[in-house]
């Protein structure tokens, strides 16, 4: 068929195109798969009743009760039925798998409530404990009727805490949090109500009594009486938020096409290329290349019968290979050990995705675990592709990854509204249905009077006769001047009954402590940003007409009267003739009638509200597909994946790319599995960290729900690449992780790394000791000699010029972790310094220079992955005997921290700059009188020519003053009567005479007055014994070296020597690592041979001494801190080991065969 073209038409083409400025823009479609994924149903109709497919989306009262209640009637022990989750071969079917990650997932965060209640029912009175947070005197004070829902603001006491609440440091009660509400009265015998935080402002806690606003599970069991009073727990652990949109999501999968479930169900090991890449197998790889005649090579390759070689590039043949993989396969496994580069490799292939990306093609969705990882990730995609957009609103690059946050793109783009949306519909019935519910609320809005009669009248529990007769009494009465008292009609009737109500009562505080944070500052933050329900700019507080409501007055509640009396008054119409004494509980029947019909009335409104909500949000969606659908890649992390469903799935994307999916629950990266996926890509390290679970008994055996979807397909030898090229650690940090990364190689540039300062070469060591641990209040385990000694340590390394930032201070407890911030708080010569002390499992995909672990007890942490986050320097501290007697894992790392360089023993050793001594600390103790040095008096020189008779210190003496008399003899000819460094000066009529002419030719001619250098370092250096010690002047801030490692602002790594050092090479070296500042670490570092005169023993008397003694009969075992007594018997007498199989020995012992240390003949089996 021809081509036509109407008259009309070809008139029009005819005139001129009008200028892109004046076309009207085309509005946009709504996109209809959004809408069709939210609203339709979760589950078939016929689907049974008690099927996991109809389990609410929120956890209900027979969910938290159900079990305990049923234990107590049968007296018997509390159990829930978990399937496992199946780690080897196939699963029996897509519903067995979907199922079973629903119940682990649901149950992990669950149980923990669940728990909580159960301790509350059995004691009531209870305060908070390791379980449960318990909240009384809560009241209802008002509603904000938001975009979430209906959220009832309650006011509520923390007095069962028995400690004031650091607000900004805990996550009690953070928004996403499951919390269980019961009457004060009832104490959950029967009621619970199920509640979400919806929000917790930061003003709202810290007020007295503090508040926070909540969302009921079902608006059917919303309350409204400001009067009534309620007891609300929370659990200790379990966040509902991180996997609330993720059971959802499974829900919906039983009923969708299940893209890849041959290898995630079928666990079918031998996988093909994607859909999409068959079809145009030919790609532009001249990225991989930096030589241009190869590049030019390069530019249309067809991958699938591509074999990487040398490239000319940067990459390693692993690197090229995993990069193969990823383009090729429709499951792309990638494993990455410890600085081998996995997020490079990422780059480089999301690069040439992006490249071959055609227009209309769908975005690239990109994943990972936390925050942190996304923003690195797409920090080095925006180097090469801008049209990205970024889910969720916890970023910290203001400069790059916050513009291109979906809430930032929405507002800057202001696109015209997409026809067709629910949005507007949405939001003019959401107005409809909010003046309903204020409406609703109105009497109780700042009630200053009981209820009237009007309102009596109103609803029904009045006649008119009572009305009429209860106005006519009240005409005769006359409020007393001045009175605060209500002055309405059924204030008059009341008389002596009305009461006021006490509801909103004040805490005192004035002698409690304050509780410790049990979170940290950035899990913390994480926590908060997944629970935010927009992309939006960081309010803590909801958005929505707020509703206060309040019930000031009441009536007194006597007792004596029968419920039929009561009945009986209230139908009498004259109101007047009821006996004054009765007329209290006449009206509070009345009063409880109108709450409950205004409660109910509400609840049928809420419900509507809630369903109008959804709509809304749909709405939402479906103008934020419109922006998306036109960006090249959407980064969000794994909770986001869930969270964003059906946002995502309207996208119809083919590519998923999950960052750190080893850590990653596997029902997290399940959901992300929508319909259209062709190409699913997981990159991270199944030897290293696993995915965290509320529940530890849910972790391992037999549930196995910590082991993720990446560790369970390469189990079960599912193709994967392995990256084997590590360019972050030296040399003796990475042969710790050879048991078990046997393959890992080291990159040539991880050897020109220089050592830490004042260890003489040592870079690692395992600290052992056998100090017990306790617990804290919360039954964490710490250990508080070992905390003193990492502190200790730390203020070691930054006397050395290591600044604090480049110090990382691990801990597998947070008890611990506690504790060792403290400690470093109060240390006197370390305030100012930020040390980072993290938990192990917080501390996920970082890296530092330095880091010190803190086993703290002798229970085996099932991964060691955190030893590879040190670059330069690794120090554990811990019971290493212990360890190896529990874990076949701790045993092999200390058999090979053992070997030569032996890196294991029961002393650290220390070594100074200036004498090359060593210093071995054993105890707490042993740091008394050390400055980052040894025992022995300086010897050193200053400036001047005398000789420095302080204690052993790493400081430059250009930065520290000189004490002794000045020797100059000045123009005068008298001798300087001053200290060296102080302007020389003298008393004698001809010096001040020669001064005050000086002064006056200066001032006649602009020349300069010549004056005596003065440096005044800001430091207290410890004398040697028999001297006293100099305290400098503070008014030389910022010139040298502090006590307190200050400099200013312009030392060593921020702290340390000052830049008067680095500049003129004083000890300073280009191969130190750099600090923010782009200043170097101080290169200290010396051979890692020692002599035995060179060995001091710290507390063990005069350094200079000891140099020169030598005991014969020990070897020296006493002057180099070997433990001593029963002490050194554990050690050696654990299981003898041959030396021809390597011995494990104390490093401070003459190394002979017979000091050993080894793990039980049990392990070596």
């Amino acid at each position: 068929m021809g081509k036509w073209k109407s008259k009309a038409m070809a008139k029009r083409s005819m005139l001129p195109a009008p200028s892109t400025d004046d076309r009207a823009p085309v509005p946009e479609r709504a996109n209809e798969l959004v809408r069709q994924y939210a609203l339709s149903p979760a589950h078939p109709d016929d689907v049974d009743e008690n099927s996991w497919l109809r389990r609410p989306e929120i956890p209900d009262a027979r969910e938290i009760l159900g079990a305990v209640g049923e234990a107590e009637d049968n007296d018997e022990t509390e159990a829930v039925d978990v399937p496992v989750n199946v780690i080897r071969g196939p699963w029996g079917s897509k519903e067995d798998y979907l199922r079973s990650h629903f119940e682990l997932l649901r149950e992990d965060v669950v149980a923990p409530l669940r728990d909580a209640v159960g301790e509350v029912r059995k004691s009531p009175g209870m305060s908070d404990s390791e379980v449960a947070c318990i909240y009384e005197k809560v009241h209802i004070i008002g509603y904000t009727l938001s975009h979430q829902g209906p959220a009832a603001r309650v006011v509520f006491s923390t007095a069962r805490a028995g400690k004031k609440i650091v607000w900004e440091q805990t996550k009690r009660l953070l928004p996403g949090t499951l919390v269980a509400i019961t009457s004060a009265t009832d104490k959950f015998d029967s009621i619970c109500k199920v509640a979400v935080i919806a929000a917790r402002p930061l003003g709202g806690v810290q007020a007295n009594p503090p508040e926070v606003d909540v969302i009921f599970s079902d608006p059917l069991e919303a309350e409204i009486d400001p009067l009534q009073e309620w007891l609300m727990v929370e659990a200790r652990s379990g966040y509902y938020e991180a996997v609330r949109h993720t059971l959802t999501g499974l829900q919906r999968l039983q009923s969708e096409r299940f893209p890849l479930s041959n290898y995630l169900v079928g666990a079918q090991n031998k996988v093909g290329a994607p859909d999409y890449v068959q079809r145009s197998p030919h790609l532009d790889l001249s990225s991989l290349s930096t030589d241009e005649s190869v590049a030019a090579s390069l530019e249309r390759v067809n991958v699938l019968q591509w074999t990487p070689k040398s490239l000319g590039t940067t990459l390693d043949p692993s690197q090229l290979e995993a990069i193969k993989r990823i383009l090729t396969k429709r499951l792309a496994i990638i494993q990455g050990p410890p600085g081998t580069g996995k997020t490079h490799v990422s780059v480089t292939a999301l690069k040439i995705l992006l490249n071959a990306a055609s227009e209309g093609d769908p975005p690239i969705i990109v994943a990972s675990q936390t925050n942190h990882a996304l923003d690195q990730i797409l920090r080095h995609v925006s180097q090469f592709e801008e049209n990205f957009i970024r889910l969720g609103a916890r970023t910290l690059d203001e400069d790059v990854i916050k513009k291109r946050t979906l809430f930032e793109v929405r507002r800057l783009e202001r696109l015209s509204a997409v026809t067709g949306s629910m949005r507007r519909p949405a939001l003019t019935k959401l107005r409809r249905v909010e003046e309903h519910l204020a409406r609703l609320l109105d009497p109780l809005r700042d009630q200053q009077e009981p209820f009237s009669g009007e309102l009596l009248h109103a609803y029904g529990l009045l006649t008119d006769a009572q009305r009429n007769s209860l106005e006519r009494g009240a005409r005769d009465w006359v409020q007393a001047e001045g009175s605060d008292r209500p002055s309405g009609a059924m204030a008059a009737w009341l008389g002596d009954e009305l009461v006021e109500a006490q509801y909103r009562n004040k805490e005192t505080q004035l002698d409690l402590e304050y509780e410790e944070e049990d979170l940290e500052f950035e899990q913390l933050r994480e926590m908060e940003a997944e629970a935010r329900s927009n992309d939006d700019d960081g309010t803590d507080g909801l958005l929505g007409q707020w509703i206060s409501i309040a019930h000031r007055y009441t009536a007194r509640r006597r007792h004596g009267a029968t419920s039929q009396a009561v009945e009986r008054m209230s139908t009498t119409q004259n109101l007047w003739a009821v006996p004054s004494h009765l007329r209290g509980l006449v009206y509070l029947q009345f009063e409880g009638t109108v709450k409950e019909t205004m409660r109910d009335n509400f609840r049928h409104h809420a419900r509507e509200y809630m369903r109008v909500v959804r709509e809304l949000r749909v709405g939402k969606w479906e103008q934020d597909s419109a922006i998306l659908k036109n960006s090249k890649l959407i980064g969000m992390t794994t909770t986001g994946l869930s969270k964003y469903r059906p946002l995502i799935a309207s996208l119809r994307p083919r590519v998923l790319l999950v960052e750190e999916a080893a850590e990653t629950l596997e029902g997290l990266v399940t959901t992300g599995c929508v319909e259209s996926l062709e190409h699913l890509i997981l990159v991270g390290d199944h030897k290293q960290l696993r995915g965290h679970c509320s529940v530890t008994e849910l972790e391992g055996e037999p549930f196995n729900l910590g082991v993720s979807m990446f560790e369970r397909l390469v189990n079960n030898n599912v193709e994967f690449t392995t990256l084997n090229c590590q360019r972050r650690m030296i040399p003796e940090i990475r042969r710790n992780l050879m048991t078990i990364y046997d393959d890992l190689i080291d990159h040539p540039s991880v050897f020109s790394r220089p050592s830490v300062p004042g260890m003489g070469g040592v870079n690692s060591f395992f600290f052992s000791h056998f100090w017990p641990e306790s617990r804290d209040e919360y039954f964490s385990c710490c250990n508080e000699r070992e905390a003193g000694m990492i502190v200790a340590f730390c203020h070691h390394l930054v006397r050395n010029g290591v600044g604090s930032s480049h110090i990382t201070v691990l801990t597998l407890y947070n008890g611990q972790r506690k504790m060792i911030l403290k400690k470093l708080k109060y240390h006197p010569d370390l305030q100012g310094h930020i040390v980072n002390v993290r938990t192990v499992d917080s501390y996920q995909g970082e890296e530092s220079g330095i880091i010190l672990l803190s086993l703290v007890r002798s229970n085996p942490y099932n991964s060691i992955g955190f030893l590879s986050r040190a670059k330069l320097g690794f120090y554990l501290f811990g019971d290493a005997v212990m360890l190896c007697k529990t874990s076949r894992l701790w045993w092999a790392v200390v058999k090979t921290m053992a070997k030569e360089p032996r890196r294991v023993g029961f002393a650290l050793p220390l070594q100074c700059v200036s004498h090359r001594n060593r210093t071995w600390i054993k105890e707490l103790e042993d740091w008394a009188g050390l400055t980052g040095g040894c025992h022995r008096k300086c010897g050193g020189h200053f400036p001047c020519g005398h000789v420095c008779h302080l204690r052993c210190h790493p400081f430059p003496h250009e930065r520290m003053e000189c004490r002794l008399k000045c020797p100059k003899t000045l123009s005068c000819g008298h001798p300087c009567r001053l200290l060296c460094s102080q302007p020389c000066s003298c008393d004698c009529t001809q010096w001040t005479e020669t001064r005050k002419a000086g002064r006056a030719a200066t001032g006649a001619s602009g020349g300069p007055v010549v004056k005596a250098k003065r440096t005044r370092p800001e430091v207290r250096p410890v004398a040697a014994k028999g001297k006293k010690a100099v305290m400098p002047s503070r008014s030389s801030r910022g010139k040298g070296v502090s006590e307190k490692g200050a400099s200013g602002g312009k030392g060593v790594l921020g702290k340390g020597v000052s830049d008067k050092g680095a500049s003129e090479g004083k000890g300073v070296t280009d191969k130190g690592a750099s600090d923010d500042k782009g200043n170097v670490l101080i290169d200290l570092s010396v051979p890692d041979e020692d002599t035995s005169e060179n060995n001091t023993s710290a507390g063990s008397g005069s350094a200079s001494k000891q140099a020169d003694q030598t005991d014969t009969k020990n070897k020296g075992a006493a002057s180099r801190g070997v433990p001593k007594g029963n002490a050194r018997k554990r050690w050696t007498d654990v299981v003898s080991w041959s030396a021809k199989e390597g011995v494990i020995r104390d490093p401070n012992v003459d190394p002979t065969p017979a000091e050993s240390m080894v793990p039980p003949s049990s392990l070596l089996d």
